[in-house]
């Protein structure tokens, strides 16, 4: 029997075998996107935040205002004085497992009052 007959088929087979990893693959980068865009959301809100202490209105509500509603639930917004402020964000799972942790961002905007 020549050698390419018994070889039938074996793509099909490594490319059953690969799939699974390609979407192990996948799914890793895509978390790894939704903890970069947490991040990036947590460090815009805590802009937002500093600006509003800077001018005496509340941090919380300004943080907020610039965060996607999936990331609201774990917000925290803690004044840290002299126009400092610390957000912190749960950064949400792909999956619908627990959330994989928090992306913390801080900010400062000068006193302007």
């Amino acid at each position: 029997m020549p050698r390419y007959e018994s070889e039938r088929g074996q793509a099909a087979v490594e490319l059953v075998c690969l799939l699974p990893l390609a979407a192990v693959l996948l799914a890793v980068a895509w978390q790894a996107a939704v903890a970069g865009h947490a991040a990036w959301a947590a460090g815009t809100a805590a802009g937002a935040a500093a600006r509003a202490a800077a001018v005496g209105t509340d941090l919380r509500a300004a943080a907020r205002s610039h965060l996607p509603d999936r990331l609201e639930r774990g917000l925290t917004v803690r004044d840290e004085g002299d126009g400092t402020v610390e957000v912190a964000v749960r950064v949400p799972s792909v999956f619908g497992l627990p959330p994989l942790g928090r992306a913390t961002a801080t900010a400062h905007f000068r006193p302007q009052r």
